[in-house]
């Protein structure tokens, strides 16, 4: 069993429900929360969104999945990704679970 977790900005809540289906996740929690960023370090005419901390609606998905399906989710995000043209991008990550009950 593995720990799954993805982040992504709110636009793609429904991709990424989607993509768990595709994959047979069938049981999963979110929530709703605020990315952040710092870009006060970053050059102002480099600085896409124009001030210095730029929080923005984002979603946290985490679910207990199968090792099987692991990898079908991270070649659907990366698939996905591939495929955007904006800056923003699905995140996962996964986290091995030693014990469970």
């Amino acid at each position: 069993m593995k720990l799954l977790i993805i982040t992504a900005v709110a636009a793609f809540e429904k991709d990424i429900k989607e993509m768990l289906q595709q994959a047979e996740v069938t049981t999963f929690s979110y929530r709703e929360v605020k990315g952040f960023q710092d870009n006060s370090k970053v050059e102002a005419e480099t600085n896409w969104f124009g001030s210095e901390m730029n929080e923005t609606d984002s979603f946290l998905f985490y679910a207990f999945v199968k090792k099987e399906n692991v990898d079908v989710v991270f070649d659907l995000v990366s698939a996905f990704n591939e495929k955007q043209e904006t800056l923003s991008k699905i995140h996962v990550a996964v986290v091995n679970i030693e014990k469970s009950n």
